[in-house]
């Protein structure tokens, strides 16, 4: 498994990322372990999840009882600052909030540190120098490594690093935002401009637009058992005509050059310029497997050009 820098820091991570999103939602303790190990197994340093996951705090939880000592051997990546109650107090950026979110995330992870604790969502209520502030007292006490943002829009990510430079504070050295082969508007062109100029890593989420670009839906096959036939939402975010003319272009791309759509979106993610880790979710072994050797094709810039002319970029 090869490995980079996120952003200008000197944390190294794995291409593909283990998204663990699906730990204590689909999958229970055991169906987890088992998922958790393979990406051992496989190379995969770059643990990813957040407080919210598996019905709050599910996630975290199976990952601290399933790593053990093994915990030395990985990047360790949470996020805070959704929803974690259901009356709306347990949530945002504040001083007061992330002191206690980060002391929960800990106990359910079974850890001292976190490598990368990234901000889940922007909080309008709290001030940005606030925010910053207190992720700079995180990393001076140990508890946090590194910082992140996600979800976060172009000129707030310049605003923040602008902030915490200025205050010679702890800077994100990463964002984490959906990107994909259809859907790129989120990260191009501001966001990935900002990247650019701050040096920023990107860790794409929905790498495979929740199985649409896996390579087992087809206009005329929609497996019963998959995301976008089982969730309507989702179903209705990326089942539209263009971007079913889209996937059977880039189906016939890759298929013309021995590879299939599935290795073409985890390796025109990797050769992107911002990106240093795509996340990727699974629910079994054989699926982590499958991801990780998908990153191997290496992309010529004829081939990132004819893809660009497909995905109308």
């Amino acid at each position: 498994m090869k490995e980079r820098n996120l952003g200008p820091s000197g944390l190294r991570v794995s291409v593909v990322g283990l998204g663990c999103n699906n730990f204590g939602a689909k999958l229970d303790l055991e169906g987890s372990r088992k998922v958790i190990h393979k990406a051992l197994d496989a190379g995969i340093t770059l643990f990813d999840t957040a407080d919210m996951y598996g019905g709050r705090g599910g996630s975290e939880t199976i990952i601290g009882e399933v790593l053990g000592t093994r915990r030395k051997d990985i990047v360790l990546a949470t996020k805070f600052g959704w929803e974690m109650d259901d009356v709306g107090r347990m949530r945002g950026a504040s001083r007061r909030y992330i002191m206690s979110a980060v002391e929960a995330s800990l106990k359910r992870l079974k850890t001292d540190w976190i490598d990368l604790y990234q901000y889940h969502k922007p909080d309008p209520l709290t001030p940005l120098e606030e925010t910053l502030a207190t992720l700079d007292d995180l990393v001076r006490q140990g508890k946090v490594r590194y910082v992140g943002c996600s979800n976060m829009p172009a000129w707030q990510v310049a605003k923040s690093q602008e902030i915490a430079r200025a205050r010679n504070t702890t800077t994100f050295i990463s964002c984490q935002d959906e990107y994909s082969l259809v859907v790129r508007n989120v990260v191009e062109p501001q966001l990935a401009a900002a990247m650019e100029h701050y040096g920023l890593g990107l860790l794409p989420f929905f790498p495979l637009a929740s199985g649409l670009l896996s390579g087992k839906y087809s206009r005329n096959n929609m497996p019963a058992d998959g995301r976008l036939s089982q969730a309507q939402r989702w179903a209705d975010k990326y089942l539209s005509e263009g971007n079913w003319t889209k996937v059977e272009k880039l189906g016939a791309f890759a298929s013309a050059r021995g590879h299939t759509l599935l290795e073409l979106a985890f390796s025109w993610l990797a050769s992107k310029a911002p990106v240093t880790s795509v996340i990727a979710g699974a629910t079994t072994p054989a699926q982590v497997e499958a991801n990780v050797q998908a990153a191997n094709w290496e992309l010529t810039a004829e081939d990132m050009a004819e893809v660009d002319k497909i995905t109308g970029a």
